[in-house]
């Protein structure tokens, strides 16, 4: 192709249309033109093309645990993660996600380091793509009665349960999970390593996210839309204003401290907020089948 005659507008056009095994040609005859503009717009689309590769082959490391599992002759690999350990307020949320060998998930890594456009786009994603996913959550009594770490792994292995095509190895996120009874590895920072367990770290705090917004609106006053139960500024000066809600961890400390191990509810406490989480859950499935 002759760019010579043609203007470097034209030129950026040509490039845009073009897919990504012709490309590299194309950029290496633009870099031969005489014209700065034109040589400009080869450093670009250069630099485009080394990001692309570099974020490529990222995907391609993350793949790596999934494919070791395959190699040993398993077949429905499953990451799962939870959400939710350190806030004062809320459940723990943990998911389980069966990928397919040629899931499409760009820009995949851990929740946390995702904008909540991000999270929301790969939600879906992940949903529609996957052999099988499901969320498991528990809430503050059975924290406080477990405690956070117990409390934490029986999420994890209600989620593994839970996927309708059932798994044959978990990847875990994090340290061993005793609860977890199928051939497991667990991966330390494995949200940033294993996309079958970012995968899960996504769609769980996807809706342990849309969960503390709808307990903005049932406890208003502790910024839960914001803070997501954590203790942030705004929430423990609401809690001394206001005193713990329904939805507090009262076994963490400082809520321990100031109010004690608050952990007994008598019948009709314990109806009410039963049925409060099951309206709540009722519109987070609705709002997740709208999407």
């Amino acid at each position: 192709m002759d760019f010579s005659q043609m203007k470097t507008k034209e030129i950026e056009i040509i490039l845009q249309q073009t897919d990504d095994t012709a490309l590299p040609e194309l950029v290496q005859m633009l870099q031969q033109d005489s014209r700065k503009a034109v040589q400009n717009l080869a450093a670009k689309y250069l630099r485009q093309m080394e990001k692309r590769e570099k974020e490529r082959q990222r995907i391609a490391a993350m793949w790596e645990f999934e494919k070791r599992a395959k190699a040993k002759g398993f077949q429905w690999i499953a990451g799962t993660d939870e959400v939710g350990r350190g806030p004062l307020a809320g459940p723990v949320v943990a998911a389980a996600v069966i990928l397919p060998e040629d899931a499409d998930l760009p820009e995949i890594k851990d929740s946390k380091k995702l904008s909540e456009k991000q999270r929301e786009h790969l939600d879906r994603l992940i949903k529609e793509q996957a052999v099988a996913w499901c969320i498991a959550s528990l809430n503050e009594e059975e924290i406080d009665r477990l405690n956070i770490l117990e409390a934490s792994r029986q999420a994890m292995q209600n989620a593994v349960k839970g996927l309708s095509q059932p798994a044959d190895f978990v990847l875990v996120d994090g340290l061993p999970n005793p609860r977890i009874t199928l051939p497991s590895e667990a991966i330390v920072k494995g949200d940033n390593r294993s996309i079958s367990i970012a995968a899960a770290s996504i769609i769980a705090k996807v809706y342990r996210d849309k969960l503390m917004d709808e307990y903005d609106t049932l406890y208003p006053g502790y910024g839960f839309a914001a803070n997501k139960g954590y203790p942030t500024e705004e929430h423990m000066q609401a809690v001394q204003q206001q005193g713990p809600c329904a939805i507090h961890r009262m076994t963490f400390r400082p809520l321990s401290e100031l109010y004690g191990n608050r952990t007994e509810l008598d019948d009709a406490e314990r109806m009410r907020k039963m049925e409060e989480r099951a309206r709540i859950d009722e519109k987070i499935l609705k709002n997740n089948e709208k999407n």
